[in-house]
């Protein structure tokens, strides 16, 4: 069965009892298998877990060791039958030193044993004064003796048989270290760092501790498992925090509360193929990075590393078609969930856009700033996007040249929208009907009026273009496109009609995301007052009104619920949309799903199938996806062209399709090994 490049993890948090290590091993061979139970593919316990990170000096005591040691035989045993992998810690005595380990376990048996490499001998835990840091016996030391068998010991990085999944173990706080262990095993193929961990909770150290978390997952650009030692440990002197983390790629995706008293575990599904597709992309996970890491014979021995060893583990359980998310997939991936968060997103693209223009602007000298106004959603942001860039410049809004082009599909609705945010935002107003210049160019070319082809509707982009290109010759000004990237992904523009422009604010932004943005903007002129009389600096508002708010608030909510259309059939008698641009090429929330999996992330049409089925679930059927889904490769393929040539345009999320260094495609390739699959 075909597995979905996703695998599930789990950081287990035992109620530990302090020196017992069976009871505290027949605890996490019950939190295993309910991991196991639950799809868990690898379960981390947290630091020194089997005795209890408290210990003291009873970490000298032989019966501590001997009776953790005890422990580990029985978690191995009594975990024999499961398929996950399990990491559990432990105190162990190598030669005449202790050392703080971390056990990996599969099938009955300990497959390696990891040191903490790096032992804190200051602050409020000296573990110095029980443990020996493992970068002592780099190189020395490449196996222990182990219930009567030779295993693994050092820099281990565990790895499936398949090669699917791997992963290193960091101990505590190695990973802030300038050189961390689990780090190193990222560079050497890591797709997961696993931190069995003990930290005394301080108030207000939460947050500090889920943004370290993420900072290190976006940094090394892999999943990272903190299990923590919760306040069940000794409370003589401090209360330890039991605050468990799973990130990856920089998000945060499951954590426990601080302070949780109970056993506790979290699970969630990391996406390796995402992680390992990214790292592709960066120069600094590839052969010889961690050249610099080197030994080098004037370091001390806690500086010097050594070479990696791998240590192969049966096949772990990677999520298949079959299997669901723990949770679903966003069905507007680009839109963050909480409307804080979308908020300042969609302000801080907006400022970007602004800036950009207004640069763009006065590097160009331009007079005026030519913008087609339909009354739809990209015209409208570029539009606001103009009268911002505008202020930013000490520019009147009458600067901006807003030009109306009634056609033969334009409705009143969009007209009246168009002309109202014209004026509410004081800009130069220019209405010129496009039918009698089309119908004389039909005359020209030959072309029957009443056939509504592609010439007939790509004859009235191009008419438009041609006014505002001579419009901006004529003003010494400069035209401001309005196309988004949604469309040009699919290729929905007319090649060197709306498609070109002399700068494009909208290329960077999906569809979805245009309209959140305009949204945002609305809803911020509640907060900036946005009236030019009070401003004391460009910074202070957004852009100059002309008028109440409310009432540029009243058009951008009405622009925001008309159908997206590009006008460009006959409306029906009664002059209502006989266009609507979804029913033709597909919802384009579908296809910003389809943009964000399939280009940025590089998945397969069957991992976007699987995908979009959950983020869908009830909205669209199977094979409305489906049939979608193979629109969006077929017009990717086909309309690479218009991408290739497309005018320049801000960057605003991670993913560009400009060909100067966001996408670079040929336009003759095929996408018959993409659609194969969906027939």
């Amino acid at each position: 069965m075909e597995t979905m490049g996703f695998i599930r993890l789990a950081a287990a948090q035992p109620r530990v009892v302090v020196a017992d290590p069976v009871s505290n091993a027949k605890e996490m061979v019950r939190l295993a298998r309910s991991a196991e139970a639950a799809g868990a593919a690898v379960v981390s316990f947290p630091e020194l877990s089997l005795c209890g990170y408290t210990c003291g000096d009873l970490f000298f005591s032989e019966q501590l060791r001997s009776a953790s040691l005890e422990a580990l035989d029985l978690l191995a045993a009594q975990t024999r039958d499961l398929r996950c992998a399990l990491v559990a810690g432990l105190p162990l005595r190598v030669g005449n030193k202790l050392y703080n380990c971390a056990a990996v376990l599969q099938g009955g048996r300990v497959t390696g044993i990891v040191p903490k490499m790096t032992i804190p001998g200051a602050g409020n835990v000296d573990e110095s004064r029980w443990f020996s840091p493992g970068s002592a016996l780099a190189g020395r030391v490449e196996s222990v003796r182990i219930a009567g068998k030779d295993v693994p010991f050092g820099s281990l990085l565990f790895s499936d048989e398949a090669g699917s999944f791997s992963f290193g173990v960091e101990i505590g706080r190695e990973g802030l270290m300038p050189v961390a262990p689990g780090a190193r095993s990222v560079l050497a193929g890591a797709d997961a760092v696993f931190n069995p961990a003990a930290f005394i909770h301080e108030a207000g150290q939460s947050a500090v501790r889920r943004d370290s978390i993420r900072e290190l997952s976006s940094r090394c650009m892999c999943a990272y498992v903190r299990a923590c030692a919760g306040p069940t440990e000794s409370t003589a002197e401090a209360v330890y925090a039991g605050h468990s983390i799973i990130a990856s790629a920089g998000d945060v995706l499951q954590e426990t509360t601080a302070l949780e008293r109970e056993s506790v575990s979290i699970l969630a599904d990391v996406d390796v193929q995402y992680l390992r597709a990214q790292r592709l992309r960066e120069p600094g996970f590839g052969p010889g990075c961690d050249s610099g890491l080197a030994p080098s014979s004037e370091a001390g021995d806690a500086c010097k590393t050594h070479p990696m060893r791998t240590v192969v583990l049966s096949g772990l359980r990677l999520l298949t078609e079959k299997d669901r998310l723990l949770v679903p997939p966003s069905c507007a991936p680009y839109i963050p969930a909480d409307s804080e968060g979308a908020d300042e997103l969609c302000l801080d693209i907006f400022d970007i856009q602004s800036t950009a223009l207004a640069e763009r602007l006065l590097r160009a000298h331009a007079r005026t700033a030519v913008i087609g106004v339909s009354g739809g959603s990209d015209s409208t942001l570029a539009l606001l996007v103009a009268a911002r860039a505008m202020h930013l410049n000490g520019k009147p809004a009458s600067d901006i040249l807003a030009v109306s082009m009634p056609g033969f599909g334009t409705t009143a609705r969009t007209k009246e929208n168009a002309g109202r945010l014209i004026a509410q935002l004081g800009c130069d107003a220019r209405e010129i009907p496009i039918c009698d210049a089309v119908m004389q160019h039909f005359k020209d070319i030959g072309h029957d009026p009443s056939v509504a082809d592609v010439t007939y509707e790509n004859s009235q982009a191009r008419e438009r273009t041609q006014i505002l290109m001579d419009l901006a010759n004529q003003t010494g000004g400069f035209v401001v496109g309005t196309g988004d990237l949604s469309e040009m992904a699919l290729g929905w523009c007319t090649f060197n009609g709306d498609h070109m422009s002399m700068y494009s604010v909208n290329a960077g932004l999906p569809k979805g995301l245009v309209r959140r943005v305009i949204g945002a903007v609305a809803g911020a002129l509640d907060r900036s007052g946005a009236a030019a009389d009070n401003i004391a600096s460009p910074q202070d508002t957004l852009f100059h009104v002309a008028g109440d708010t409310a009432d540029l608030r009243e058009t951008l909510q009405s622009i925001l619920s008309t159908p997206i259309s590009p006008e460009l059939l006959p409306t029906d008698s009664d002059g209502n949309l006989a266009q609507q641009t979804e029913d033709v090429v597909g919802p384009y929330e579908l296809h910003d799903f389809f943009l964000y999996h399939a280009v940025e992330r590089q998945a397969a049409p069957a991992r976007v199938l699987w995908l979009a089925e959950q983020a869908f679930a009830g909205t669209y059927s199977a094979g409305e996806i489906r049939t979608w889904l193979a629109v969006f490769i077929r017009r990717f393929f086909s309309q690479q062209f218009k991408r290739n040539s497309m005018p320049d345009g801000p960057k605003l999320i991670a993913l560009s399709l400009s060909p100067n260094g966001g996408w670079r495609m040929p336009s003759d390739a095929v996408s018959d090994a993409w659609l194969g699959w969906l027939k």
